[in-house]
């Protein structure tokens, strides 16, 4: 298995419609992804077809993917599984029996992706220490509580530009503390 930042780089170069990037990411997540589409699908054809839509979606729509966020793999994880949850959902049951019907995986982030996120979530805690304490209320009044520039600069009692500028300087600083 590919680094986190390998993975950020592949899908970064197929936001850019780059073929060889969009192979070798398909070459080194394939079965990871394979193998969660069929854990939730359990059926051998139906998560091959799960995991070729994860394929056309992740083609689509790779510009959606935010570096910084959640790791690569997570990303891609979670939309294998939503896929395969979508296909199983979809499945005609005509008349079947409630016994019949097919487990469901439980709704949320499994354990391993709910233990990379826990981990990042600490790793982003580290980072926002690291900020001037206003800086940091900031950020997460902005990012996390979704109050207005406006609103952060009355309550900050600075100029509103001066509230972004703390914003994307503070952004900044926590980017690059991520990546060290």
């Amino acid at each position: 298995m590919s680094s986190p930042d390998e993975i950020e780089e592949l899908i970064a170069r197929v936001k850019l419609r780059d073929r060889e990037a969009f192979a070798r990411l398909y070459s080194v997540t394939s079965a990871k992804l394979f193998g969660i589409c069929l854990r939730v699908l359990k059926n051998r054809a139906e998560a091959e077809e799960a995991l070729q839509d994860v394929y056309v979606r992740i083609w689509r729509k790779a510009d959606a993917y935010t570096a910084g966020g959640y790791s690569p793999m997570t990303w891609l994880i979670t939309m294998a599984r939503n896929i395969a949850i979508d296909k199983l959902r979809s499945r005609k049951t005509a008349s079947a029996d409630i016994d019949d019907l097919p487990e469901i995986a439980a709704p949320g982030p499994t354990p391993e992706g709910e233990a990379l996120a826990a981990s990042e979530r600490r790793q982003i805690e580290a980072c926002l220490a690291e900020l001037e304490t206003d800086r940091a209320g900031a950020v997460r009044s902005a990012y996390l509580d979704g109050e207005s520039y406006k609103e952060l600069a009355l309550r900050y009692k600075v100029p509103l530009n001066t509230m972004r500028t703390w914003l994307r300087r503070s952004l900044l600083s926590l980017r690059e503390c991520l990546t060290r």
